[in-house]
């Protein structure tokens, strides 16, 4: 018997968790953290559903925190079996595990100093310490296309699935007494086309079925062209008008994607060459050294300019790690690019430049990625017109634009495409996406287009799978 089930982005976004159990296995497929409001984030104190300590192994797809960032809870809860990923996410999970274990210990001494009385201070769910214990357990390495037997019964085979540097679509074979079943988990789906990654592969065969994410289902993004040409054209009116332009940024991949597209336009002269651009975010610095040692895993072309004059290097672009270096961000005068985490404004650098800066109409607000209910970066694109920042009400006065087309994320048409490729699954499993929009809207395309039938596993549901072969 085959059991599938969901305790994470089961109808709705955020942490990934998916439980595959057979007569003589149990493999765990990622295991996220919750992101968005304070109601959402409390999930992540909530029991897993199943026993951490029977669990014989985690898949992880790719490093991003609501796909990571509750492996050290997995591990503090008796979880030893191995962990399996890619090269580049084993060192990406590292750099998002310890910035997360860093900023719930920031967020707790923050709150212990400025909070009122009688309010509860937020839970730090790990230290840096347990972070390194999820760290032992780690595999060596799969390679795309690389098959592995990772459980009695169980092969897998990672394929890339062009996301996010080091991502993968997960092949699953099982082996059973009727014969084997394949189930393919998409992972995090990245568009075709990209300026930095390959795009994503097809599977090595048909699966029988398919876990799939709908993100973006209810929309295609902005073509690339002109979300390019929005972006350079917002940070050129900024600059002749000597204000700042703050970009709030998840620290893999979209910051070295941004840096990359910028340094392009400089050397084309459409920008200023001597704008300062500042990445203010440890994470995303260290992610772009990662970037650096991993060429292979980007486009030929990509992978040239990084080996030579590297777009990352160039002299008006500043990384600022430390804090003293941050800070003295905000005693400079004149016009600047501020990208600082994270995406969605819920913590980092970026809460300390919004303070000094959203409240000033000469302040260009850029928002390039997807943004969950809840958060911050939601209120403001929906229109808010303050926003509480470190106990102060901030006047949203900043010029505000939302470019998806800069999204890691397929669009709708791109997650249809996507799922032609692998033929015809006896039956796609929707997960990983607002339900009342992504999700929704996907599940009618298929209804609509009467090509494969579908089901949306609720939170905590397990699913006994047809063993039969296909």
């Amino acid at each position: 018997m085959i059991r599938l089930s969901c305790h994470g982005a089961a109808r709705q976004v955020t942490g990934s968790c998916h439980l595959l159990e057979t007569d003589h296995a149990r493999v765990l497929i990622d295991c996220g953290f919750f992101q968005g409001g304070r109601e959402i984030e409390e999930e992540n104190t909530q029991d897993f559903g199943f026993d951490p300590r029977a669990i014989d192994a985690v898949l992880l797809t790719h490093a991003h925190l609501d796909h990571c960032g509750r492996l050290p809870l997995l591990t503090k809860q008796g979880f030893s079996g191995r962990i399996i990923s890619t090269s580049a996410t084993h060192e990406l999970t590292r750099l998002v595990l310890m910035d997360s274990a860093g900023l719930q210990k920031e967020n707790a001494l923050h709150h212990a100093r400025h909070a009122r009385p009688g309010t509860s201070t937020p839970a730090v769910l790990y230290s840096e310490a347990d972070v390194l214990r999820v760290m032992q357990l780690f595999d060596k390495p799969i390679e795309y296309g690389e098959q592995r037997t990772v459980a009695p019964g169980i092969r897998v085979q990672f394929i890339n699935a062009g996301h996010i540097l080091g991502s993968a679509s997960i092949f699953i074979e099982i082996e059973a007494a009727k014969g084997a079943t394949s189930i393919l988990f998409s992972g995090d789906i990245g568009g075709p086309d990209r300026p930095l990654l390959a795009d994503a592969d097809p599977p090595p065969a048909e699966p029988t079925y398919v876990v799939m994410e709908t993100t973006y289902g209810d929309r295609d993004h902005r073509a690339w062209e002109p979300s390019i040409d929005e972006l350079i054209q917002a940070v050129g009116r900024t600059s002749e008008t000597r204000g700042k332009t703050l970009i709030p940024t998840f620290a893999l991949e979209r910051a070295q994607e941004l840096l990359y597209v910028l340094s392009e336009n400089f050397d084309q002269g459409r920008l200023d060459r001597s704008l300062p651009i500042y990445l203010d975010s440890p994470m995303a610095i260290s992610a772009t050294e990662v970037f650096k040692r991993y060429v292979n895993g980007l486009r030929p072309e990509a992978a040239k300019a990084i080996n030579g004059k590297s777009p990352f290097d160039r002299p008006n672009i500043y990384y600022t790690k430390d804090v003293s270096a941050s800070k003295a961000i905000n005693d400079l005068s004149g016009p600047a690019v501020i990208m600082a985490g994270s995406g969605m404004c819920t913590g980092g650098r970026i809460r300390h430049h919004l303070e000094r800066y959203l409240g000033k109409s000469s302040t260009t607000l850029i928002f390039v990625g997807y943004a969950s209910q809840g958060t911050p970066a939601r209120h403001i694109i929906d229109g808010a017109t303050s926003l509480r920042i470190f106990g102060s009400e901030i006047p949203v006065h900043a010029q505000v634009h939302t470019i998806n087309g800069f999204s890691a994320h397929a669009g709708r048409s791109q997650l249809f495409d996507w799922l032609k490729r692998c033929g015809r699954p006896r039956k796609v499993f929707l997960v990983h996406g607002d339900y009342e929009r992504g999700m929704k809207a996907f599940a009618e395309l298929l209804t609509e287009t009467k090509e494969l039938e579908w089901y949306m596993p609720r939170d905590g549901e397990t699913l006994v799978l047809n063993e039969e072969a296909h």
